[in-house]
């Protein structure tokens, strides 16, 4: 049931007033009830206001899939702060990329990261903290980024301590907390597309609320869960699919299994174990379990469609063959309190049955994007153009999805803007050029193909891919390479260069 308020504060007192001792996330480590959350995030929101942390304040959230992710998340959110959730697999320089545009004051994290130091990675970020000391950062790099926090100790003199005695009293969270209105913005992800920096997304309380109302509905649908959902969720919080699952939770008592790192094994033993209904993910991981040597002996009786169904949840039931439409960023992963229109080329609405663009607007749709302004985003009349191609069938409320009108690659679910990856590989000096394009793949959807044109002599492709693997997260490296002379890349009549004949190159 939606709270009155559509605010995340209102949300997570409602669940944990109305279903508080169900279990809310678990881990294979870990477990939290709907109560917990409500209390330990209490205490993390009550510190974060005795730091100066307050409405509008952009805090950054460095955790993997656990209970700190979601118990951090909702102390932000509680006091009317803006959650910037950050990717664990950001390499140092897209790290300090997205710290920098996201204007984040604040970053908290654990002190070690899938094995990584944390502290050791922001150094390499942000070169300025080492010589300087909590409470009075001012980094270049990142010049609004004031505080970072770094829980289970560290031992730099520029970290914060977290100390949970330093706090305001309970009364003022409170206060803060009815202080916190559905227009208020709640989160901003980040995610790629048509320019060569990463958008920030930005949405609402109301917004992230109301679209996630429909998850658990959803999910038993899709998993052919009847009784009490378990959930195991494949997708980072930091990305749309995990947070719809994180905020969607909140609606209605549906426990979500998590895991820091996506290990097939961990995977069925805590699937087998929590006697899980269902996994929402990528197809390429749902196969990975399915190649498990251990997979055909696991008692999987509690999810039927884990072991039967198709590998992507997105074809359950299709009628034609084309997948239903996924999450959008843009939409806070739902439709429902969205308008739509499919339009044709000349932007005309289509009849059913006809694939054509997908246009949202409405109070389902983000705020916008971080530093643009509307009109680069919504049209005159307020439509969102998607570019995704879609279509509706008569009496059939689901959106079918065939493919893009722009050149952006989804590789295993996630964008891959081909001009970031652009920049990145034309910025060394033995690359002249560089076209990135996107090659289908059966398992990934696509996968990020590079043809390179070198600058003098000879390319070292491995010694290549290892230095863009060192600036940008391993899902946007190519994993197809072509080594190709300037005359060799395909041009149009007009002059512009012909990507669909790129992609049969690199082929």
């Amino acid at each position: 049931m939606m709270p009155s308020r559509p605010t995340i504060p209102a949300l997570l007192a409602q669940s944990a007033r109305d279903f508080g001792d169900e279990p809310y996330v678990v881990s294979p480590t870990d477990r939290l009830s709907y109560a917990d959350a409500e209390r330990r995030s209490a205490e993390h929101a009550r510190w974060l206001l005795h730091e100066g942390v307050g409405k509008g304040t952009r805090v950054g959230l460095f955790f993997p899939n656990g209970v700190d992710w979601i118990v951090w998340w909702l102390a932000v959110s509680r006091i009317g702060a803006l959650a910037v959730p950050l990717s664990t697999m950001y390499p140092p320089a897209e790290l300090a990329k997205v710290v920098r545009l996201a204007d984040v004051a604040l970053v908290v994290g654990p002190a070690e990261v899938l094995g990584n130091d944390v502290a050791e990675r922001f150094e390499t970020a942000f070169p300025d903290l080492a010589d300087q000391t909590a409470g009075r950062l001012a980094v270049v790099e990142a010049p609004y980024l004031r505080t970072v926090v770094l829980t289970g100790g560290a031992d730099r003199p520029w970290v914060t301590r977290y100390d949970a005695s330093a706090a305001v009293p309970a009364e003022v969270l409170v206060a803060v907390e009815d202080e916190v209105s559905p227009a208020d913005l709640a989160v901003m992800v980040h995610t790629s597309g048509s320019t060569a920096d990463p958008k920030g997304v930005l949405h609402t309380h109301g917004t992230l609320v109301r679209q996630t109302s429909g998850w658990p509905a959803a999910v038993r649908a899709v998993t052919g869960s009847t009784g009490a959902a378990r959930i195991l969720c494949a997708m980072p919080f930091f990305w749309i699919g995990g947070l719809l699952a994180a905020t969607g939770a909140l609606h209605e008592p549906v426990t979500v299994l998590v895991l820091p790192r996506l290990d097939a094994q961990t995977a069925l033993d805590l699937i087998e174990r929590e006697r899980a209904t269902g996994l929402v993910g990528w197809p390429a991981f749902t196969q990975r379990l399915r190649e498990h040597p251990t997979f055909a002996g696991r008692d999987l009786s509690s999810a039927p469609m884990l072991r039967d169904g198709p590998l992507d949840i997105a074809m359950t039931d299709v009628p034609d063959g084309y997948p239903v439409h996924r999450t959008m960023s843009e939409t806070a992963g739902g439709f429902a309190f969205t308008e739509m229109s499919i339009v044709d080329d000349d932007g005309h609405p289509v009849p059913e049955g006809t694939v054509g663009e997908l246009l949202v607007r409405g109070v389902g749709v983000m705020a916008g994007y971080n530093k643009r302004e509307r009109a680069e985003t919504f049209d005159a009349d307020g439509w969102y153009h998607t570019g995704d191609r879609v279509y509706r069938r008569e009496g059939d409320p689901r959106l079918f999805y065939v493919g893009r009108t722009s050149d952006l690659i989804k590789a295993a679910g996630a964008n891959v803007s081909p001009l970031e990856v652009e920049a990145v590989i034309e910025q060394f000096p033995d690359v002249a050029q560089c076209v990135v394009v996107g090659i289908d793949d059966p398992e990934r959807g696509e996968q990020v193909g590079a043809a390179v044109v070198p600058a003098t002599g000879d390319l070292d492709v491995a010694d290549l891919a290892a230095r863009v693997r060192g600036q940008l997260s391993s899902y946007k490296v190519p994993t197809r390479w072509a080594v190709v002379a300037a005359d060799q890349l395909p041009v149009l009549p007009s002059g512009k260069l012909n990507r669909k004949a790129v992609k049969e190159l690199i082929v």
